[in-house]
C-alpha cells in the first residue's frame, strides 16, 4: 500500500535487524509494521501498549529469563495450568 508519505526515523541497526527478522517471521515488513502500530495509535487514540519502567523486581526476573536462570517448563498446557492451579 502506497499512501504517498515518507516518515523518516532514525534507530540503530541491531535493533531495526533483530526488528526486520522478527517481522519476516511473521510475514510483515518494517512498513507494514509502522503502518499497524500508527493505525492502532489512532484507533485507540494513545500508545496502544502500557509504557511503564518495571520494578527492581521484574527487572532482575527478565534479565534472569533472558539469561535462560530459573525457568521453569510445563509437558503440556495442561500441566502447567494443573501446577498453577495447585
Amino acid at each position: 500500500m502506497n499512501n504517498g508519505t515518507t516518515i523518516h526515523a532514525r534507530i540503530d541497526a541491531q535493533t531495526k535487524s533483530q526488528a526486520q527478522s522478527i517481522l519476516s517471521e511473521l510475514g510483515m515488513t518494517l512498513s507494514e509494521a509502522i503502518t499497524l502500530y500508527l493505525r492502532q495509535i489512532v484507533f485507540n487514540k494513545g500508545i496502544p501498549f502500557e509504557v511503564k519502567i518495571p520494578n527492581e523486581l521484574t527487572m532482575k526476573t527478565i534479565e534472569k529469563s533472558e539469561r535462560g536462570e530459573e525457568l521453569h517448563e510445563a509437558s503440556s498446557v495442561e500441566e502447567m495450568f494443573k501446577e498453577l492451579n495447585s
